[in-house]
């Protein structure tokens, strides 16, 4: 078809155009009634206003109509280089522009050949939107996000908002400053806008507007938060833009523990098969190590946490937490993280008691009961890690109906972390309870040791002195046997 061909297609089209425009004039009712009521236009938040500010690029595939022209009204696909290839016109450029300005460029390209051109640009297929998301997420990078197809026959689409780029980063960190997170925007002028997002306001105040709608060549900037709070930490790790519970985690603790070292800690009581409910705390990673030994210090302990610019450290007060019920106390931890639990500088046996019937404190400890006993074996003794002497003395038959034992006083032996030992002289009490002078709570791997009455000591060297009697020996050899026995 010819130009002038199309120009005479598009005449009727024009008059009749211009008829509709004066019969609107002289009518205006007609038209004004047709208009849906201004209360009934939905409020949109400009943030979160999209389809009218997305920018064409390489890969979108648009769909563009002139009004009687058929023969030019078809599909397209934008080109690497952001532009299209136009029968009759070569080569336009919508790279960075809307649809509305795609649509006063084209209808200006035609407008050279047709006279007065009405064009409708839409968008068919959008090409997936390429993001940076960097800072305190858990996997730092560029990222493709698709855009979502809706539903109907003609859908709309959905656009990539700045949470599911979290999401798609694998969450935020335990420090991330969700109040300060900057989106950095890049201008066709050059010079980048930044628009600030405060995702804390989202939580607790539901502002759907701080879910801000992301365009092509976003980065998405999450800061270090300066001054962490544990209550806080706790409710945005329950955020679907926070990492899942049961994603396991590879932490290292060291000091006051039974076995210290690395471990991989997931949601839920290590100790059980609920090992995917909850979340991976600091009292989860003491319980795979075995549990606390009894000289920790639980006020003190300490979560050493790597950020993206070097380390930040995390106080946590377990006393805190038994003693009020402060969960925020138990920190969630997050990859890398170091726990540091201290030695306690004196010993409190009342806090020793309510520490050892904790579940973060080993469940049994290993001690050893030997000498006059009647239930005596080369076995440790297991008992509950806040067992006392007097349990352990019970629990092998010490008592008042074996003549055999010193009920007086035992001693007791106990192994120091630096590798020394201590003896202890401890006088029996089998009515009084936890007393660190007379009935101290044990820990793992002491030895108690029951010694001779008297009487029994008498006896056994009685009956040692008597043995090589024999009737050939002599009444004078006899008496200087007893001699030496009785000088013991």
């Amino acid at each position: 078809m010819t130009n002038t061909e199309v120009l005479r297609k598009i005449t009727p089209s024009v008059v009749a155009l211009t008829f509709l425009t004066v019969t609107a004039i002289a009518s205006p009712s007609r038209i004004l009634a047709q208009l849906p009521n201004r209360s009934e236009i939905p409020t949109i938040t400009p943030v979160r206003k999209t389809p009218e500010s997305y920018k064409l690029g390489g890969g979108d595939r648009i769909n563009i109509e002139i009004l009687e022209v058929p023969e030019l009204s078809r599909g397209y696909e934008v080109l690497s280089d952001g532009s299209v290839n136009l029968p009759l016109i070569g080569l336009v450029s919508l790279r960075g522009r809307t649809l509305v300005e795609a649509t006063e460029v084209i209808s200006a390209a035609y407008r050279r050949i047709l006279k007065d051109p009405i064009v409708t640009v839409n968008l068919v297929t959008a090409r997936p939107l390429t993001v940076g998301v960097i800072g305190e997420v858990n996997r730092p990078g560029s990222y493709g996000l698709n855009l979502t197809p809706g539903v109907g026959t003609a859908p709309a689409v959905q656009y990539p908002t700045l949470i599911q780029s979290l999401r798609t980063a694998e969450g935020i960190t335990g420090l991330a400053d969700i109040r300060n997170i900057q989106v950095r925007r890049p201008q066709p002028t050059g010079t980048d806008i930044i628009i600030k997002v405060n995702l804390w306001k989202f939580l607790q105040e539901g502002d759907i507007s701080q879910d801000i709608i992301l365009q092509d060549k976003d980065t998405i900037i999450v800061p270090t938060v300066t001054t962490f709070n544990q209550a806080e930490a706790r409710q945005i790790a329950s955020v679907n833009f926070s990492p899942p519970p049961e994603n396991p985690r590879s932490i290292s603790i060291v000091g006051e523990v039974t076995r210290p070292g690395s471990y991989v800690v997931i949601g839920g009581n290590t100790t059980t098969e609920l090992s995917r409910q909850g979340f991976p705390t600091v009292t989860r990673a003491i319980q795979l190590a075995g549990g606390i030994t009894a000289l920790a210090d639980i006020r003190q302990i300490q979560v050493r946490r790597p950020t993206r610019t070097g380390e930040q450290i995390i106080s946590v007060n377990l006393w805190q937490l038994l003693e009020s019920g402060d969960a925020s106390q138990d920190a969630i931890l997050q990859q890398g993280d170091t726990i540091i639990v201290p030695k306690v500088q004196a010993i409190n046996p009342t806090e020793a008691g309510i520490l050892a019937s904790t579940n973060f404190s080993p469940p049994a400890i290993s001690v050893y009961v030997v000498g006059e006993l009647r239930l005596a074996t080369n076995e440790p003794l297991k008992l509950p890690s806040n067992a006392t002497l007097n349990q352990a003395l019970l629990a092998k038959g010490f008592g008042y109906d074996n003549p055999r034992a010193n009920r007086e006083f035992v001693d007791l032996i106990r192994l120091n972390p630096d590798g020394s030992t201590t003896k202890r002289k401890i006088n029996i009490d089998l009515t009084i309870g936890n007393s660190e002078e007379k009935n101290p709570q044990l820990r793992s791997n002491d030895i108690i040791i029951v010694h001779r009455s008297s009487r029994a000591e008498f006896s056994d060297r009685l009956g040692t002195t008597l043995a090589p009697i024999t009737p050939f020996t002599g009444v004078a050899n006899f008496l200087a046997i007893l001699r030496s026995l009785f000088r013991f």
